[in-house]
């Protein structure tokens, strides 16, 4: 099988080129220079194409808001329209959970009416409408990929920050944030990805996440685990730590409003639709996932 995708030198991009080195899968990167003249540059032997490439959430809020239509909307509509005219086969694009929700409130399901907030968000949604809009040639397949926080070796966020925190010793302080929310190991997501390629399900959205929840609490010790430490955990008042992070915003401390609720937020998304629609089980648990993850940061030079 012969796939051409973009964002081939991301964090997903770098680990599924190396994921999929023995399932005979020939990676074929679309650069940006590419993107123009990606009509004729496709050739007629191509079975897929996977669409990785996109403006990232910026946490640190710097980016001009266009940047995201420009990449996630405009990119994704060219790539889209060479799909259409060529003789590949399926159009894999990685969109978000973000598309649909930047508050969930119960379980993330693809039947959530789509209510984004950021230009991140939004720009992602607007892409997915384009390839839902545009009338699908008998033969050709899309998949629309909403995964929740993908973590894996060489991921960088804010598992990482909570990682140095573990293997310094230093308390945990919200501990008394009895929050659920999803992950999605690297590892996964990929296994997922080579089976759309193989397998023939129908053309949708589809959210992409392990299959337990855990609260950050319950990372934090998988954390100290992989250190050989044991986790320290301090139930501060959740009034007094929202005081601190309104402080940390004003100084921009490590501690901000906006990280405090990325460690603390309720965000549980189901992945049954996907499953049952490859009729498999995921290979790795979420406990297994954040272990590879925690390993990977006690591994690196930069520890």
């Amino acid at each position: 099988m012969e796939v051409y995708f973009s964002g081939i030198s991301g964090f997903v991009g770098r680990n599924l080129i190396s994921y999929f080195e023995d399932k005979n899968i020939v990676v074929n990167s679309i650069s940006r220079k590419d993107v123009l003249m990606i009509e004729y540059l496709l050739p007629k032997n191509a079975d897929a194409m996977i669409h990785l490439a996109g403006k990232a959430h910026d946490l640190k809020k710097i980016s001009d808001p266009d940047e995201y239509y420009q990449v996630n909307y405009e990119l994704t509509k060219i790539l889209y329209d060479a799909f259409l005219k060529s003789n590949a086969k399926k159009f894999i694009f990685m969109s978000s959970v973000k598309a649909s929700a930047d508050v969930v409130d119960g379980i993330l399901t693809e039947d959530n009416i789509p209510n984004p907030i950021t230009d991140y968000g939004k720009s992602k949604l607007m892409a997915e409408q384009y390839i839902q809009n545009q009338a699908l040639p008998e033969g050709k397949s899309y998949y629309i990929l909403r995964p929740c926080m993908i973590h894996g070796p060489g991921n960088k966020g804010n598992l990482n920050l909570l990682y140095k925190f573990v293997q310094k010793g230093i308390p945990y302080p919200l501990a008394s944030f009895e929050n659920k929310r999803s992950f999605l190991s690297i590892e996964n997501l990929c296994f997922l990805i080579a089976n759309l390629l193989q397998k023939d399900i129908p053309s949708g959205i589809y959210n992409v996440a392990d299959d337990k929840t855990l609260s950050t609490s319950e990372v934090v010790k998988i954390l100290a685990n992989s250190v050989n430490k044991q986790a320290r955990l301090w139930k501060i008042p959740s009034s007094l730590i929202h005081s601190l992070a309104k402080i940390g915003d004003a100084l921009r401390l490590p501690l901000n409003s906006e990280r405090l609720n990325k460690l603390t937020e309720n965000y549980v998304v189901s992945n049954k639709k996907l499953k049952q629609a490859l009729n498999l089980e995921l290979p790795i648990s979420t406990e297994q996932g954040l272990a590879l993850t925690a390993r990977s940061f006690k591994n690196s030079k930069g520890r």
